[in-house]
């Protein structure tokens, strides 16, 4: 699986850890989120993005995103549940990828594409459930700039 990173360009996912760590280690005074969100777009097909923002919490952030096209889903259920599912997918591939390099304390967060109005509210629950369920924080919007802002401005 490649990544696109606008500053260094296609990357595996062994190189975008590595960027990450070198990102972190060249201030160590602030705190990080590491975050992964998915959105999608349907037109003749599905574009899925899957975003990994690591956020310098007060000074910025640096992100990679992967993109793939599947068949056309009408259903906006059907593809909340599988862009929810490529996040974490990429989130447990990401935490292991950590874990091997010996930075357990690095947690990853969710930002999903759900929110308590629109036409997601009827699925926050579940969706936040099944994050949570799987050892993951979970955030919705307006607090998933992961998924409405990075990975959105991928799937156009």
């Amino acid at each position: 699986m490649a990544f696109i990173s606008p500053t260094h360009g296609r990357l595996s996912l062994e190189q975008v850890v590595d960027d990450i760590l070198r990102y972190i280690a060249e201030d160590t005074g602030f705190q990080y989120k590491l975050i992964v969100g998915s959105d999608s777009q349907s037109r003749d097909g599905t574009c899925f993005v899957t975003a990994v923002i690591v956020h310098r919490v007060g000074k910025g952030a640096r992100y990679y995103y992967t993109k793939m096209y599947d068949r056309k889903i009408t259903s906006l259920r059907q593809r909340i549940f599988y862009e929810t599912s490529l996040s974490l997918e990429m989130a447990d591939r990401l935490a292991q990828c950590l874990s091997r390099r010996g930075e357990d304390n690095l947690k990853v967060e969710i930002h999903l594409d759900v929110g308590t109005h629109g036409e997601t509210k009827e699925l926050v629950k579940d969706i936040i459930g099944m994050v949570m369920g799987s050892g993951f924080d979970a955030k919705i919007k307006p607090y998933a700039s992961g998924a409405s802002k990075v990975a959105d401005r991928y799937t156009k």
